[in-house]
């Protein structure tokens, strides 16, 4: 990764979160909220991907209609996540494959 990649990245992060920044107040702490519980358990691509600017996307959309944010998602964040990237690998798969005790690995 060269420099220029580095600065890009930073120019792409400041730009998304000036956009998080410009949402009403009820979707900025709904997004944050996600934005935590997927860093945990969310994606591998998720810092590279399309995932949170998707959803920024979507929720823009949805403060444009005047809808609430729960009107939007639910009133489970987590399971809405959850839905979001259920096709995804995740940092727990890899895990659980890395203990999975395939051929070449050692086994207690």
């Amino acid at each position: 990764m060269s420099i220029h990649d580095i600065i890009e990245g930073k120019k792409q992060w400041r730009a998304h979160k000036a956009r998080v920044k410009a949402l009403p107040p009820d979707y900025q702490i709904v997004y944050k909220e996600m934005q935590r519980y997927l860093f945990k358990v969310g994606p591998i691509d998720l810092p590279d991907g399309p995932l949170l600017p998707g959803i920024v996307d979507f929720f823009e959309e949805g403060a444009a209609t005047g809808k609430g944010v729960l009107e939007l998602i639910g009133s489970d964040v987590a399971a809405f996540c959850d839905g979001l990237i259920k096709d995804s690998p995740t940092y727990a798969d890899v895990y659980q494959e890395s203990i999975s005790g395939e051929p070449g690995t050692a086994e207690n």
